[in-house]
């Protein structure tokens, strides 16, 4: 499994206070995961580091990828929604920051474009108007957008906020199929997220602390071990998965 990013010793700060303290984290070509911990935490903050979108100032990120391919689709996406345009036009969006032409886009452009729409169920509605499209909808237009720019690992801030639960389920099904060729990297305080799709899971409190889920599992069977905050929850979660199964 190889490294496409390495973050080390990793410190931010706003207005002299601290927000991330000593971060380190590895993050592999297959990954999958969760970053949690509670608001104000620092979560969002790492991404936009990650990004470039902040500087870094103490520590490094190290990028083992071309080209810096890495999508990102941002928390909010019903800004705008009256604005006049399409779920197309949303998508050749990602290809601004490749562009050489002054005006208009390609037909590579586009059949790329058209490509990622069809990756995520949506290329039927390649012609309609982003506020005419569900929650759910408008989602995966803004993941076809990332998906434009061949990314090797996709970041997602928050991607299922203001849609109801079946469109919860099917974003985050589309990602576990993304996840079998990108790393998907996804911030979110949806516990479903945890139990059911993440490989491993990332706890944020200015602090890091990495938790591999597949030693979760092994350390739920033995009761006498101290279990934290994301242990608790993923052995809550499979006692009522076991509920649940023993009332069917």
């Amino acid at each position: 499994m190889n490294k496409i990013l390495e973050l080390k010793n990793l410190s931010f700060q706003y207005d002299k206070q601290n927000v991330l303290e000593d971060i380190n984290l590895d993050i592999l070509n297959n990954d999958f995961l969760a970053i949690i911990g509670p608001n104000g935490g620092g979560k969002s903050t790492l991404l936009k580091l990650i990004l470039g979108l902040l500087k870094t100032k103490d520590g490094k990120i190290i990028k083992h990828l071309k080209n810096d391919s890495i999508g990102y689709v941002p928390q909010n996406t019903n800004l705008n929604i009256d604005f006049p345009i399409t779920a197309l036009e949303i998508v050749l969006m990602g290809h601004i920051g490749n562009k050489k032409q002054l005006f208009g886009y390609s037909k590579e452009d586009i059949s790329c474009a058209l490509v990622s729409l069809e990756k995520v169920s949506m290329k039927s509605h390649a012609n309609s108007k982003i506020g005419d499209l569900s929650g759910g909808q408008r989602q995966r237009v803004f993941i076809a957008r990332a998906l434009c720019a061949n990314p090797k690992a996709m970041l997602l801030d928050e991607p299922t906020a203001s849609i109801d639960v079946k469109g919860q389920k099917d974003i985050y099904e589309l990602l576990l199929e993304l996840n079998k060729s990108i790393a998907i990297v996804v911030v979110s305080h949806d516990i479903s997220v945890l139990l059911n799709y993440a490989k491993n899971v990332a706890h944020i409190n200015k602090n890091l602390v990495y938790h591999h889920l597949k030693n979760i599992d092994e350390k739920i069977d033995n009761e006498d071990e101290h279990m934290c905050e994301v242990e608790l929850l993923s052995a809550l979660g499979k006692k009522q998965v076991c509920c649940n199964h023993t009332h069917e």
